[in-house]
């Protein structure tokens, strides 16, 4: 227990972090924000949780094909702020954008036989 609450904690720092960084240096908080942060954490609780380099790896290939449509996302979120939609709206309809872009992609990616 006393491990999943340091987990919880250093990432939850993490996060802050990087968010008040963003407020004072949008470039310096999208770097941030870019750099693979969450994944090196989680591939490194994985590990020190389990000691299997396999599944390290295996969840390490399967977030490399994860990123792809997470792009759709971080285009159409801009996008639609910038065309007046309310932070409300854009939000959970670029949210939406994603997951239909993942449901697309999973199939194209079952048809070269990439599972994730």
């Amino acid at each position: 227990m006393i491990r999943l609450l340091l987990k919880t904690l250093i990432s939850a720092l993490v996060i802050a972090l990087v968010s008040e960084i963003g407020k004072r240096s949008s470039t310096l908080g999208a770097i941030l924000a870019a750099l693979p942060l969450s994944s090196v954490m989680i591939l490194t609780w994985l590990y020190l949780d389990t000691g299997d380099t396999e599944k390290v790896a295996s969840l390490s290939t399967s977030i490399f094909w994860a990123i792809v449509p997470s792009f759709l996302f971080l285009l159409s979120l801009p996008w639609l702020l910038r065309h007046g939609i309310r932070f409300a709206i854009a939000m959970p309809l670029s949210c939406a954008v994603m997951a239909v872009g993942y449901a697309g992609y999973i199939v194209v990616l079952r048809r070269f036989g990439v599972t994730l």
